[in-house]
C-alpha cells in the first residue's frame, strides 16, 4: 500500500461551516504546488464542502475517510 506523504496537518474538529473550508483555503494558500494537507474534521458539511472546494480551486482530493468521525481528508495543492 502506498502511503501519502503529508506536508501539513490541519485540525478543524469542533468548527462548523464555513470555518473548516476557510481555514483550509488559508493554509493551502501558503503551501507549494504538490504539497499535501491532511485535514481532520467532524462537521458533516465537510463531506460535501471539501470535495467541492478541491474541484473549484483545482486541488486534488487524494483520499477521504468519512464513514466515522473524525473525518479525514488528504488534499494535494494544485496550481
Amino acid at each position: 500500500m502506498n502511503e501519502i506523504r503529508i506536508n501539513y496537518q490541519l485540525d478543524t474538529i469542533g468548527l462548523r461551516c464555513p470555518e473548516p473550508v476557510m481555514l483550509i483555503r488559508k493554509k493551502i494558500r501558503h503551501m507549494n504546488e504538490g504539497e499535501v494537507l491532511f485535514i481532520l474534521a467532524d462537521d458533516p458539511a465537510t463531506t460535501r464542502d471539501i470535495p467541492s472546494f478541491c474541484r473549484f480551486m483545482e486541488h486534488s482530493l487524494l483520499k477521504s475517510e468519512t464513514s466515522d468521525t473524525p473525518f479525514k481528508y488528504w488534499v494535494k495543492k494544485g496550481r
